[in-house]
């Protein structure tokens, strides 16, 4: 008889529905706001690369052009 409470839900199924919706709604606003927080990391991320890779190039023309000819 002391099982009975545990078995019975808490809420009426047909009122659980809407917060079983919003928490999926909640859930999925969560992983929207987590690729776009790291899609834009990964862009921020790709032209610092690129910046620090034009860079390289024109430290690496220029000790070229200092290199004697021989």
């Amino acid at each position: 008889m002391s099982a009975i409470p545990f078995a019975a839900p808490a809420l009426p199924l047909d009122e659980a529905g809407k917060y079983v919706a919003g928490a999926y709604v909640v859930f999925i606003a969560l992983i929207l706001i987590y690729v776009s927080i790291m899609a834009a990391r990964l862009g921020r991320i790709e032209r610092e690369l690129g910046e620090l890779e034009a860079l390289a190039d024109k430290a690496r023309d220029e000790e070229r052009e200092k290199e004697p000819v021989a």
